[in-house]
């Protein structure tokens, strides 16, 4: 695929980043913007919702405001306040974990594991449980704290964004994911093998790997993509 931008091409000033154009099952047409680490745009018929976006990932002030933000959890690579007021809009609507909504001065609506909201008619989130569940890394992300992946449905097309998390009974009993991003830096989120367990259990017909990198424990992505040939459709793109 190559570098697009969902931007429209009449802006100079507008960066540009790597994007993929799909389909819903209804036919709307989304883009699906890749910035860096955990954070990504989703666009809709010229609305946008951004994925824990933060201020290291993509120049945010000199993109299109936002219609949806979303936060998964407060650590520093998926909470940024200040990346976030460069995207609000008068009617900005912010969906965010319990603890991220301590961090914003502004309303913002508290997803907890198991919500559902519909901040647009385009749009449902479905918020599902993200923690590990491997023993000595349980501190990362504390099923306590009610850290939160999102289900998106748009177009009849679900997208799980899982946020940090490792291969939990939530994860596995979600059903019709049409498009997976599961996290597989070490050693706070999956493994490969794990990550190999979480797609077959999901069974999407894409899935990309996301939140790797950063860490001095790479992940070996080209195993991830052979483990999965003949699973679904791996695309690799480049958040590191």
């Amino acid at each position: 695929m190559s570098l697009l931008s969902i931007f429209g091409c009449g802006r100079a000033k507008t960066p540009e980043y790597p994007a993929d154009r799909l389909s819903a099952r209804d036919g709307t047409e989304f883009t699906i913007t890749f910035f860096k680490h955990a954070s990504l745009a989703i666009s809709v018929g010229g609305k946008y919702i951004y994925v824990d976006p933060v201020s290291a990932n993509a120049d945010y002030g000199a993109l299109p405001k936002a219609d949806v933000v979303l936060i998964t959890h407060s650590h520093y690579d998926h909470l940024d306040v200040a990346a976030v007021e460069k995207l609000l809009a008068a009617d900005t609507e912010i969906l965010c974990d319990r603890t991220s909504a301590e961090a914003f001065e502004m309303n913002c609506y508290t997803m907890h594991p198991g919500s559902v909201a519909t901040p647009r008619d385009y749009v449902k989130v479905e918020a599902v449980a993200a923690y590990n569940t491997t023993p000595g890394h349980l501190q990362f992300h504390p099923r306590e704290r009610e850290d939160c992946g999102y289900v998106l449905t748009i177009g009849g097309t679900r997208i799980y964004i899982a946020g940090d998390t490792e291969p939990t009974p939530e994860l596995k009993a979600l059903r019709k994911i049409d498009i997976a991003f599961l996290p597989v830096n070490q050693p706070y989120t999956m493994t490969v093998d794990q990550a190999v367990e979480a797609v077959k259990a999901l069974k999407p017909a894409i899935f990309y790997p996301y939140h790797y990198g950063e860490v001095d424990e790479k992940t070996d992505i080209d195993r991830l993509a052979r483990e999965l040939e003949g699973v679904t459709e791996v695309r690799i793109r480049p958040m590191e």
